[in-house]
């Protein structure tokens, strides 16, 4: 298969040429503007970030990627889907303040901001996946799939569950609605958390199966009859249900890769990575810790694939940054990092996802680095 070409530039900076500027010239080189935008809806994939955390990237790196669609004709949004956990991002409504707190709106950003997958992360597309071996039909948040072409944005750092979060792990986890991420994270099917729980029975409502029901002000699930569509979860306001979280970490990676699969098939899309603020753990988190290397640069390509490669190869080339939770594990294992992830996460293969996704046909992991 030939190389994918994936662009890159650093962070430095001129008098003559700021990081938004070049953030710009990057993605321009790489050939964004191939893309047919005009009239088309245009979702641009990003992480808001959990309020409490600030490595999330600034609205400011969206803003140029907003305008540069725009100038092209097209109709751009900001999207990202509800939270499986229990958070500020699990509803629409609380998930679009934590947007607004971390500076994410239509004043900064210059677009609107829709939820993937609507008020309580039940809005959802069913996509076929014939190439998935985990996965046969993903459940993809409705305004992801509704829109013409994707684009993400990426903030690449460290995860305690895949090894690392770039674009396959943006695109394929954070695409998919509450049902999508429980069938990612678990074999299983959701468990009620009885101290939580107060029987008002909202959760019966809400199920389509009759697999919930309250004995003694408390609620059960027969798991002989839920089908884990992930309706109960979203709707306690006790936070008294949960989802399971037993998938293998190689199992969850295949279905990040094959949800992935699922968002980009048959539509234009685009990618750009920036390795900064390296934290050893997601977004998700309601805070960052020291990064875990200095800051790399910006990366774009028409390939995730070769770009999670590009950016995770760089980034295991970078030197420790001292005082970090990387340089304690490797002063604890006495041992130089071959691998900065998996030295952060030794339970983690996240090749496994980047393998996958290659065999699936994303994308190669095959790459040429074309600096800017």
């Amino acid at each position: 298969m030939e190389k994918s070409k994936v662009y890159f530039t650093n962070m430095r900076a001129t008098g003559n040429m700021n990081l938004l500027q070049k953030l710009e010239r990057l993605v321009k080189k790489a050939g964004i503007e191939q893309i047919d935008f005009k009239g088309k809806y245009t979702a641009i994939k990003i992480h808001f970030g959990e309020p409490g955390n600030l490595a999330y990237l600034r609205p400011n790196y969206a803003k140029v990627i907003a305008d540069v669609i725009k100038k092209q004709g097209g109709k751009v949004f900001l999207t990202d889907c509800n939270t499986l956990y229990v958070g500020r991002r699990k509803d629409a409504l609380e998930h679009m303040d934590a947007a607004y707190e971390n500076g994410y709106n239509p004043f900064t950003t210059g677009c609107q901001i829709i939820i993937g997958d609507g008020l309580k992360g039940t809005d959802e597309a069913y996509v076929p996946v014939p190439c998935g071996e985990c996965v046969k039909e993903a459940k993809i948040g409705r305004a992801v799939m509704d829109a013409d072409i994707l684009i993400s944005m990426n903030h690449f750092k460290g995860h305690e569950l895949t090894g690392f979060g770039g674009s396959l792990k943006n695109i394929g986890m954070g695409s998919g609605s509450r049902a999508g991420k429980m069938e990612m994270h678990s074999d299983g099917k959701p468990r009620v958390r009885a101290k939580a729980c107060v029987g008002c029975g909202a959760c019966v409502k809400i199920c389509a199966h009759s697999a919930i029901s309250i004995t003694d002000k408390k609620a059960s699930i027969d798991h002989n009859k839920c089908v884990g569509c992930g309706r109960c979860i979203g709707v306690c306001h006790f936070d008294a249900i949960a989802a399971a979280w037993d998938a293998s970490n190689d199992v969850l990676n295949k279905k990040i890769a094959e949800y992935t699969w699922a968002v980009l098939n048959g539509r234009p899309h685009f990618h750009i990575s920036l390795v900064i603020d390296v934290s050893p753990n997601c977004d998700c988190h309601a805070e960052n810790d020291v990064p875990l290397i200095p800051d790399i640069g910006m990366f774009a390509s028409f390939d995730p694939v070769a770009l999670d490669m590009a950016c995770a190869d760089m980034a295991n080339q970078a030197p420790v940054v001292s005082g970090s939770y990387l340089a304690e594990r490797l002063e604890q294992q006495k041992q130089p990092a071959k691998d900065h992830f998996y030295a952060t996460h030794p339970e983690t293969n996240w090749m496994s996802c980047v393998d996958h996704a290659e065999k699936i046909g994303i994308g190669t992991k095959a790459y040429e680095l074309i600096e800017i």
